[in-house]
């Protein structure tokens, strides 16, 4: 059975560790703890003494100041793994964790998880291909020497970069490592472990190259698992769930997130407010229980997303550069039908191709599948769309040999449209209003990831009024923007009600629209 040896850096909080200690090892697990040399002697002393009758712990032989961005990091990770694998022998897994760190399943489901996958958890991406990397230096972490700390030593740090760059100093990676990056948040079985101790050993000019590159331990025991261990014996992602804001910040958990945090495909989280007593009582007792049973919807991310995205939309909407001085063509007229039911939209759009020549297109610029005639590629993906949107569209009406042109958005693209109706074009809205019951609601969720299958009920009945007030908050930014030439029709009105607004949109015979207005089903869920 599954036994883990969880790796602890810290630096603060002695009650805290001692409880996380505590807590970690009252399940038969193991921890060896590294505290930073740059914290108090005392609290040390605390730590070390309220865990000295505790035969699942033990200490780093040795204690170094830690700084972010620095080798530091990852050799007192080293120190700790040392401490692990000498003082507990029958360790299957070595799992890192920091003082923010709380379990979210029960050791027994981790142990049975662990026990089921014979793999090695770790973000482990290509340096120089993947885009992990957002902003800032790249090759300059690895072809130059960090000896400064950026954070405590900006100017040295600066000057030694630049006078490195300025003589041409640089080194070259070693041939034979593919340098990798990724979380540090890791879970590596024994034989990993061992494999990159002996490593460490045997391939010094390795050891000295990540030595003086910066934000080491991000790419080093990434780099050594790609390097020892068979691609397909390796999971790349952290076993610890960890969201970021638009800052770079990490999120941090409250008590209310108790369930959210559960329903994670994760087995910790990062990072716990100090102040959420109730959340770590509860996810303490969590960790020592017996529960196998949790429900995985894992949408988390997407949740977040979401709601933090509801403060943004006084954003501008701006013409990307490419796009400038561009236009559809003053001769011609794009209609754009706007339904958040998606279904609805399709079913009047099929009826209109049905009765009239003009060329349709549905969901375009939020359906990757939509079906498109060939442009050269530039229809390929939904980003591609949307960046390009108007060369686009110009190409739509060329290849249709059309004046006019039929498109659906969902409600929510308020800035595609603010962008069409500033065009030279001619542009029409309909808009289709439809009631929203919980069940459209609750497949909205789940089609858009803000939930999963197995999101509980009462969850699910938590999001929904959110979910609501965003649908009936996109038609009222609709509205607010005046566009003109926008009508709308409303599945609590009667056909003849509903077909002049059709007439004028598509510019047909009353019969016609009437027979539009009458589409069997129309608004059927």
């Amino acid at each position: 059975m599954a036994k883990i040896a969880f790796i602890l850096l810290c630096h603060k909080d002695p009650d805290a560790i001692i409880q996380q200690a505590r807590q970690l090892t009252a399940a038969g697990d193991c921890i060896a703890i590294h505290f930073d040399a740059r914290a108090p002697k005392e609290s040390y002393a605390h730590i070390h003494d309220a865990l000295a009758d505790n035969p699942n712990v033990a200490f780093a032989r040795r204690r170094i100041k830690c700084g972010w961005g620095e080798w530091s990091l990852v050799q007192a990770t080293l120190y700790a793994v040392e401490a692990a694998v000498d003082a507990f022998p029958r360790a299957t897994h070595f799992y890192m964790v920091s003082g923010d760190c709380m379990a979210i399943k029960s050791a027994s489901y981790a142990h049975d998880f662990l026990d089921r996958h014979d793999k090695d958890y770790i973000e482990s991406f290509d340096f120089y291909d993947s885009d992990w990397i957002k902003t800032g230096f790249k090759e300059e972490r690895l072809i130059y020497r960090h000896w400064f700390n950026e954070r405590t030593q900006k100017r040295r740090f600066y000057w030694s970069f630049w006078v490195q760059r300025w003589l041409g100093w640089t080194r070259p990676v070693p041939a034979d490592v593919q340098v990798m990056i990724g979380s540090q948040w890791w879970c590596l079985r024994r034989r990993t472990i061992e494999a990159i101790l002996d490593f460490k050993r045997s391939r010094r000019d390795v050891m000295r190259f990540f030595r003086t590159t910066w934000i080491p331990d991000e790419t080093f025991f990434q780099t050594l698992v790609r390097h020892l261990i068979p691609g397909k014996e390796i999971e790349t992602r952290t076993l610890t769930f960890l969201m970021f804001t638009d800052y770079g910040m990490p999120v941090t958990f409250y008590n209310d997130h108790f369930d959210l945090l559960l329903s994670q495909d994760a087995l910790f989280a990062r990072k716990i407010s100090p102040e959420a007593k109730e959340l770590k009582a509860r996810l303490g007792m969590l960790y020592a229980s017996d529960r196998q049973e949790f429900k995985i919807s894992n949408e988390g991310r997407s949740l977040f997303t979401f709601l933090t995205g509801r403060g943004r939309v006084g954003r501008r909407f701006a013409a990307r550069f490419w796009e400038s001085e561009s236009t559809l063509g003053r001769e011609r007229e794009l209609l754009i039908i706007a339904c958040k039911k998606w279904h609805v939209a399709k079913r009047l759009l099929g009826a209109i191709k049905s009765h009239t020549d003009i060329p349709t297109i549905a969901y375009l610029f939020n359906e990757e599948g939509t079906q498109m005639p060939d442009l050269g590629g530039i229809q390929g993906t939904l980003g591609k769309r949307t960046r390009h949107r108007r060369a686009l569209m110009r190409m739509l009406f060329d290849y249709y040999d059309s004046d006019r042109l039929i498109i659906c958005l969902d409600t929510a693209n308020i800035d595609l449209m603010q962008d069409f109706f500033s065009d030279r074009s001619t542009t029409k809205l309909l808009e289709i209003q439809c009631g929203l019951s919980d069940d459209f609601l609750s497949g909205h969720a789940r089609r858009v990831g803000l939930a999963g299958e197995e999101t509980p009920a009462h969850a699910l009945a938590q999001l929904l009024p959110t979910i609501r007030a965003d649908v009936i908050f996109e038609s009222d930014r609709i509205k607010d923007a005046e566009f003109p030439n926008h009508l709308r029709i409303r599945e609590s009105a009667t056909p003849a009600e509903n077909a002049p607004a059709l007439a004028a949109f598509l510019q047909v015979s009353d019969e016609t629209a009437r027979t539009l207005a009458e589409t069997p089903y129309l608004f059927v869920d």
